[in-house]
């Protein structure tokens, strides 16, 4: 029997405690207003729920009352939009025909014209993070009325050697511009659709309605606090939905959708999440990028992170994983990274087990 197919090993009480003390120490410590961590596991069956334990500490945020998070708290996942929304979709759309690996990106765009030199980068590349495009993104500096987005990073050079890793937000992109040429359809409907299809009812491209279950984040300099906007300053420039940030989501859809990558043979998503576990190239001694996901622990962990305060964290060959959402950049960006030994946790739990 195939081990992604067995019944998932419960969470221990022990393993549920530490990560319980390591939440409540970082809100104590003022990392983070509150969060919520959620560990659970596949069922054996591949398509039934498996078993879930919901953790929380503090509040959603002083600025919208003292309510404390819970499974169904509204987060800005950030960078988890690259795995939750561009992702899957161009697993489906490899399935279907419409991408291929190892093509170049300006295959799957409109037309263009002149030395397009970040457009050769194939879709593997840019999926892997190895595409050599540049890493800074500052689209408040494009001339936005001059040429359509993808033609604007597309004319730019690349800035390292295709097959080097270097974690690069316009990769996502342009992967985002590609898939909704491609289908003719807005990238937001496209994954609005996807989502519908695997339960995440709740999970939504920003805006969102303000409310007390939406956790706000940073408060920029100069403008109100964000609440159900998105945090990240190109996406928002881009109308807030992007291929690399723009989601919104509760740990319990991120469950839901944990439980579908682990489902192995019997989910054609879990057939997509097993094949992306192939190292594509090395982060640092210790660290492969797959297709999007980063293995870690000799490849039995597999995770991303977002940066205002998320993970999605997964053990594929125990069928286990942990959800992490927290808006860790309530008081600034500089907190987010206090939050690390509650990353750093959920990862040794499923590496060990």
């Amino acid at each position: 029997m195939n081990p992604m197919d067995q019944a998932a090993p419960m969470f221990t009480a022990a393993e549920i405690g530490a990560l319980h003390d390591v939440l409540h120490e970082i809100v104590a410590d003022g990392a983070t207003p509150g969060g919520v961590v959620v560990c659970g596991t596949r069922h054996a069956s591949g398509t039934a729920p498996g078993e879930r334990t919901v953790l929380s500490a503090g509040v959603v945020s002083p600025f919208t009352g003292p309510g404390t998070p819970d499974e169904h708290t509204v987060y800005d996942l950030a960078s988890l939009t690259k795995v939750t929304a561009t992702w899957p979709l161009t697993g489906r759309a490899l399935d279907a025909g419409l991408l291929d690996l190892d093509s170049p990106v300006r295959e799957f765009l409109p037309p263009m014209e002149g030395a397009m030199p970040s457009a050769e980068a194939t879709v593997r590349q840019l999926l892997s993070h190895t595409g050599g495009l540049r890493a800074a993104t500052r689209f408040d500096l494009y001339d936005l009325t001059e040429r359509p987005l993808h033609e604007l990073i597309c004319h730019e050079l690349m800035e390292n050697l295709p097959g080097t890793h270097r974690y690069v937000n316009r990769g996502y992109i342009l992967l985002g511009l590609a898939l909704a040429h491609v289908h003719g359809r807005p990238l937001d409907e496209l994954a609005t659709e996807l989502w519908a299809e695997l339960g995440m009812d709740g999970t939504a491209y920003g805006p969102v309605r303000q409310e007390p279950r939406v956790a706000p984040t940073e408060r920029p300099e100069g403008h109100d606090r964000l609440w159900g906007a998105v945090h990240d300053e190109n996406a928002a420039i881009m109308g807030g939905v992007a291929g690399h940030a723009g989601v919104f989501a509760p740990a319990a859809d991120l469950a839901t959708y944990a439980e579908h990558l682990l489902a192995g043979r019997e989910s054609p998503l879990g057939q997509w999440f097993r094949m992306s576990l192939v190292p594509q190239a090395e982060i640092e001694p210790g660290l492969q990028r797959g297709l999007g996901w980063i293995l870690g622990a000799g490849g039995s962990v597999a995770y991303h992170h977002g940066f205002t305060g998320t993970s999605l964290c997964l053990a594929p060959a125990t069928g286990r994983y942990v959800v992490v959402l927290t808006n860790a950049v309530h008081n600034g960006a500089a907190a987010r990274t206090r939050i690390t030994p509650l990353r750093d946790c959920a990862q040794k739990i499923l590496a060990a087990g």
